[in-house]
């Protein structure tokens, strides 16, 4: 599949008008349409939906759009790599947690370049370990900085220093937020938010919480805590987090407090294994090695 049909379906998707896509891509309205055409017709599926009111998206196209620009994006994320591998100069793709080491870490790090690699364009991504993964085995972000306990078979990685500790955020005129732990038995009856999607720190959860386990009251899940704060602050509830968690340094409103017996999860800075790197990707690593000594 030639690149310029990608651009071509991107432009259409966002214009949701064939003649105005036709001249932002200089090519007239009936080769634009014979180009979608056969674009639909060599992955067999309908992208789109023409009609009066203009051109729609089909469920198929939705997806199809998202990948177009993933690709493009690292089309051109190789491209300049390519270009610039002698000089340090391009881009970094970093995944991370809401954690103490991305906020303490990243900052170091980019502090460093600053200074030393002027050159080098940080793109953050911040997610929960498992689309982080996800754009990592896909190859569109380089490095992840991921909270354990996380799968990292076909990665390489280097674990950090930082502990996370595991409690639980709510709003600071809550009674729970007048204790110094809390024990599993506290959470009864309090509405709990909690990334469901993390299987395995679940299981953590419900081996601390034992037989309480089946009497909590989840009402939602999240991907990043500060998703929760308005919740928080407007006392709707209480979520299941670590403490370094920006939303727990930044908002007044809202305290953390432990939960006793103590669950800690662990940091990782990991990447694909026996995949080429860049330079900038080889100095990153080596920058993120020196920090950790």
């Amino acid at each position: 599949m030639e690149t310029r049909l990608l651009y071509y379906f991107l432009t259409v998707a966002k214009e949701k008008n064939i003649t105005k896509s036709a001249e932002l891509l200089h090519i007239t309205q009936p080769t634009l349409s014979r180009q979608l055409t056969q674009l639909e017709e060599s992955i067999g599926q309908q992208l789109l939906i023409r009609g009066k009111k203009g051109i729609q998206l089909t469920e198929a196209g939705k997806l199809f759009e998202r990948r177009a620009q993933d690709i493009l994006d690292l089309i051109d994320k190789t491209t300049a790599e390519l270009n610039y591998e002698e000089e340090l100069v391009g881009t970094i793709s970093i995944g991370t947690a809401d954690c103490q080491a991305s906020n303490e870490l990243l900052s170091q790090l980019v502090s460093h370049c600053q200074k030393q690699y002027p050159h080098i364009l940080f793109d953050f991504y911040c997610a929960e370990a498992k689309l982080v993964i996800e754009k990592l085995n896909q190859g569109l972000i380089d490095i992840g900085l991921l909270l354990e306990p996380v799968d990292l078979d076909g990665f390489d990685y280097i674990r950090l220093p930082f502990k996370e500790k595991w409690g639980i955020m709510i709003n600071a005129d809550h009674p729970l937020s007048k204790k110094d732990v809390l024990h599993p038995q506290d959470l009864i009856d309090i509405p709990l938010f909690f990334n469901m999607k993390r299987v395995l720190i679940q299981d953590e959860i419900r081996h601390w919480a034992q037989d309480y386990y089946k009497d909590y009251h989840f009402i939602g899940s999240f991907n990043l805590s500060t998703n929760m704060t308005s919740f928080i602050e407007k006392n709707l509830g209480a979520a299941l987090c670590v403490e370094g968690t920006s939303a727990n340094q930044y908002y007044p409103q809202i305290k953390f407090v432990p939960i006793e017996p103590p669950i800690y999860s662990n940091t990782v800075i990991a990447w694909k294994k026996n995949r080429p790197q860049t330079a900038i990707m080889k100095k990153i690593i080596e920058l993120f090695n020196e920090m950790n000594k």
